[in-house]
């Protein structure tokens, strides 16, 4: 489908202060009011039908030493509106076709008496509104700096909030359900003091995405899109007037972004719906991103992957190669006259071993962490020069790996660990992708633990984000795959940069023990809604005292829980996360983590309600096969729902894996069932899932009255 209408006109306006415009989305039920008022101030307001969802909010800038700012003081110059309507296709994605339709108004502001123009942007939706700010090329603004930008989100009442505490340098918490007015009281208690790299903002101030459900049945999501050259957004909430404001992150002086005109500001999103499921449907942050910028895509591909890692999280096993040497300077210090403490995993033969074990099961891909030299002393020692990225161990053959790997069909991801070192990483980065592709790798697992160096700046700041884009751009030019852990949280750019195949950006599954029972539910409504996330699923040995006798916590999941993480976790980048002898001892549940796809056609939101629960189906891209995940949160839970998703006149295979009788997230977390059963699209299911646990259906059309 394709039909695009454009029609625009000019509105000249007498009586400033009091004008307003209202703009209606495609179906008529938002509607945007814009209004510029007394003092030239400009605000905007959304409802829904006879819902408010926004209340008169303001927009606007403060700038570095500027008395007059982009506050006020503002005429209309002109309003510009138009409509469209596309549908286009992702490189990978929840679904094979997404459609863009929306309204259109662009308003430009004019402050005569410093002859400077500013637009403001509107994209109305079906499901929610995007605004940007414009500033063109003009002779009387060039350069700027922006003290704070001052967006408002007014709330109609002490909404319900699933957040996180602001900070700039890490997304790694669990989330804290309350009412709006209790984040203040509860923010020391949501702070976990244990991030290496932490800033956390203030009393009052969340990170986005931030989920928000009033006492009336509304669901609100509020976001950013298209993040680029410009500072992490953050809510700082006045709670007296129940309103959320910007909050930008700083750079190493202070400054909230340093713009010049012409240019643009992210997109401020706010999704809404009446039940749940309609903010997991949305594709609006997609949606303001530019299309794909890449010309050829066929190298980039989903994919499913084992890797030398949860060995070192959950084992005791290292990074490092030797304790022989206190200190260790990149280029001085031979690694041929230490001796091998005996514990580092990244070595040919265990690596040879994920090979094997890769191949047999059809995953393809193996990543490798600790191949290369410096992780002696890399991290909180303020070292610029910590890596160079082409050197490994001595117990680490690149080329006989790669070789052997190849052999088997299978490839090598590597992993860049920065240290946040990133100006190092940047003088590196050639040489770094150059020795990737001598070997024969095309995807890279990037890292930024611990505070940035040089220090002083943020992780969120406006360089920094540069910085993360100037990687993917880079990778896209050697054909490379990037998955960045502790970058800035995703905004939809993986449209523009489909070789932006993951992201961390949040608490993934490795601190499954420290989070509330809520976190995989809540997750998909906050962090996914900006693009995909490597959590690292499929743990099966959940009590991490039986992996590493000093580790005496357990991990808040089942089974069933880690194998509904593949559907219910979106990412065309899957891990497959634990021992290869972990699987084998449970090769039935194993079998729908070999069978999972990991690239969609098609996604069905069946049901949902966050922190609590959650399901989903999917269609495999390019076949007829469907895949089904639940997960639930604090509380058990009883899914149920038909299979009117699966094609009319068609029988299935489905294969549940679910809860046992006695299955406990604490104290029985690998019980579970496995049951076949014929179904067609008129079939309905009921399951009961336990606390923290989950449920997964495969099902596989059955032809020529055999079971496939």
């Amino acid at each position: 489908m394709k039909n695009i209408v454009f029609f625009s006109f000019l509105v000249l306006v007498a009586f400033q202060q009091l004008f307003a415009y209202n703009l209606k989305s495609p179906n008529g039920n938002l509607i945007l009011k814009f209004t510029l008022a007394g003092n030239g101030i400009p605000t905007y307001a959304l409802s829904l039908g006879d819902k408010q969802v926004i209340e008169n909010s303001r927009l606007g800038f403060e700038l570095v030493n500027d008395d007059k700012s982009f506050l006020d003081d503002f005429e209309v110059g002109d309003i510009q509106t138009s409509s469209f309507d596309v549908t286009w296709q992702p490189v990978w994605g929840e679904e094979k076709d997404i459609r863009n339709q929306y309204n259109e108004m662009a308003v430009t502001l004019v402050q005569k008496e410093k002859n400077r123009r500013m637009l403001i942007r509107f994209r109305l939706f079906n499901d929610g509104l995007g605004f940007r700010y414009e500033f063109p090329m003009q002779k009387d603004l060039r350069h700027f700096i922006v003290k704070e930008e001052c967006t408002q989100f007014a709330m109609t009442g002490d909404h319900t909030a699933y957040w996180i505490p602001g900070d700039y340098c890490t997304q790694e918490y669990g989330y804290t359900k309350s009412k709006m007015s209790e984040i203040r009281g509860l923010m020391n208690k949501a702070v976990d003091h244990q991030n290496i790299a932490s800033k956390v903002i203030g009393e009052a101030a969340v990170q986005t995405a931030l989920m928000l459900k009033t006492d009336d049945g509304l669901y609100i999501n509020l976001h950013e899109a298209a993040l680029l050259d410009y500072p992490c957004m953050h809510l700082e909430l006045d709670s007296e007037n129940r309103t959320f404001q910007s909050h930008l992150t700083p750079d190493a002086v202070g400054f909230k972004g340093t713009l010049q005109a012409p240019g643009v500001s992210p997109w401020r999103t706010i999704i809404v719906g009446t039940e749940a499921k309609d903010i997991l449907a949305s594709r609006i942050t997609l949606n303001l991103n530019e299309p794909c910028k890449i010309q050829d895509t066929s190298w980039i591909r989903p994919t499913k992957f084992v890797g030398v890692w949860w060995e070192m999280i959950a084992g005791g096993g290292s990074w490092d190669y030797t304790s022989d040497y206190p200190t260790i300077k990149i280029g001085e210090t031979d690694y041929t006259k230490a001796k091998p403490h005996g514990n580092h995993r990244a070595n040919s033969q265990n690596v040879k071993r994920y090979i094997d074990f890769a191949a047999k099961n059809g995953f393809d891909a193996v990543l490798v962490e600790g191949w290369n030299i410096g992780w002696e002393d890399w991290v909180s020692n303020r070292k610029e020069f910590n890596f160079d990225y082409v050197t490994p161990y001595p117990d680490f053959d690149v080329k006989e790996l790669n070789e052997y790997a190849h052999s088997k069909n299978v490839k090598l991801i590597m992993h860049h660990e920065t240290g946040s070192a990133y100006r190092n990483y940047e003088r590196h980065m050639d040489e770094a992708f150059q020795f990737m592709k001598q070997y024969g790798y095309d995807a890279v697992k990037t890292g930024y633990v611990g505070p940035i160096v040089p220090l002083g700046e943020y992780h969120y700041s406006q360089p920094m984000v540069n910085h993360f884009q100037y990687v993917v751009e880079k990778a896209a030019k050697y054909r490379i795959m990037v998955d960045g852990h502790e970058a800035v949280r995703p905004t939809g750019i993986c449209r523009t940069y489909p070789n932006l195949i993951g992201n961390e950006s949040a608490r993934g599954n490795e601190f499954m023990s420290r989070v509330p029972l809520g976190h995989t539910t809540i997750l998909p409504f906050t962090r996914l809604i900006g693009g995909p996330m490597d959590f690292t699923p499929g743990i099966f040995e959940l009590d991490l005292s039986k992996i590493n006798p000093n580790r005496h916590e357990k991990m808040k999941a089942t089974i069933t829980n880690q194998l509904a993480l593949y559907v219910t976790m979106y990412s065309p980048l899957q891990m497959v996360a634990d021992y290869p002898e972990n699987y084998e001892r449970f090769p039935d549940a194993f079998q729908f983590i070999k069978d999972v796809a990991v690239d969609w056609d098609k996604s069905v939101y069946l049901e949902a309600e966050p922190y609590e629960y959650l399901t989903i189906a999917r269609k495999e891209k390019g076949s007829g096969n469907w895949f089904v995940g639940g997960t639930t949160g604090a509380q058990p839970h009883i899914a149920a729902f038909q299979f009117d998703f699966l094609d009319p006149g068609k029988k299935y295979m489905a294969t549940v894996y679910a809860d046992a009788a006695d299955t406990d997230y604490e104290n029985n977390q690998q019980a579970y069932t496995i049951r076949k059963m014929v179904v067609t699209n008129k079939s309905k299911f009921k399951q009961s899932v336990s606390i923290g646990s989950g449920f997964a259906i495969s099902l596989f059309e059955i032809t020529d009255n055999k079971k496939k």
